[in-house]
């Protein structure tokens, strides 16, 4: 990092991308030059046990120099693609780091931070463009150099612990959704496809925590469950809540 002129290294990576319901979620460790060694167990969220990851939040908080975890919920997800949401959990989540990186490493084959270039009809907002969402909050663009690596998580601990803390963060969010959605077992499958969370779809049909823009089974004659709640999660650094939109962070 220092050879280079980095200064600030954001670590980036996402969880929930798969998932039917809840928000897709990014995770950012802020490092430097000067940041030591990550603590020992650090690895890719998906390796460890949900005790392991809770057991390894403390000392994460405590060893980076700043973190965050952004969000884009179901209804985003919906109205922008999920290219389109995980920018926007992206810019969210960048923009509450207490520094602004001079680069930023993502886990993955493919650089769904950046914002693409204007095109000749960008006045039409096309599917992926955050603009199109009638309630959207304007981030600003990071516009730093990005570097994508295959399995980042697994071979960078910053990395790994991006994946930790937005793994954790989204699993919470999930967990407080499921007292709203009791039916649909989030509190275990955390909106992925297990096969209770399918047979509820089945079932009673999907609420507003859903991805309606996916293939998920429709319910009897179309059934759909409604609450007053919220569309858009956030997870503050002192605990778990429900508002608009938005990011987790720290320093």
């Amino acid at each position: 990092m220092r050879t280079r002129g980095i200064r600030w290294l954001a670590a980036v990576d996402e969880v929930g991308r798969g998932a039917l319901g809840g928000p897709v979620s990014v995770g950012v460790v802020l490092i430097s030059p000067d940041t030591e060694s990550a603590p020992g167990g650090v690895r890719d969220s998906k390796l460890l046990s949900a005790a392991a990851r809770e057991r390894l939040v403390p000392a994460l908080l405590a060893w980076a120099p700043g973190w965050a975890v952004g969000h884009a919920s179901a209804a985003e997800i919906d109205l922008v693609g999920i290219i389109g949401a995980l920018r926007l959990a992206g810019e969210r989540a960048v923009a509450s780091l207490p520094h602004m990186p001079d680069h930023v490493l993502l886990d993955g084959s493919h650089d769904w931070l950046t914002r693409p270039a204007p095109s000749l009809f960008d006045g039409a907002h096309e599917s992926g463009d955050p603009r199109a969402l009638p309630t959207y909050t304007l981030t600003v663009p990071v516009n730093v150099p990005v570097s994508v690596l295959v399995k980042a998580d697994m071979s960078c601990s910053s990395v790994a612990a991006a994946s930790v803390l937005a793994k954790t963060t989204r699993d919470a969010i999930m967990v407080e959704l499921a007292g709203v959605h009791p039916a649909f077992g989030w509190e275990q499958n955390k909106g992925y496809a297990s096969p209770d969370h399918l047979d509820a779809l089945r079932r009673l049909g999907p609420c507003e925590q859903h991805r309606r823009s996916w293939a998920i089974p429709a319910g009897p004659q179309g059934a759909e469950l409604r609450e007053d709640e919220p569309r858009a999660v956030i997870v503050g650094p002192g605990g778990s809540g429900l508002g608009s939109a938005g990011a987790s962070e720290g320093s």
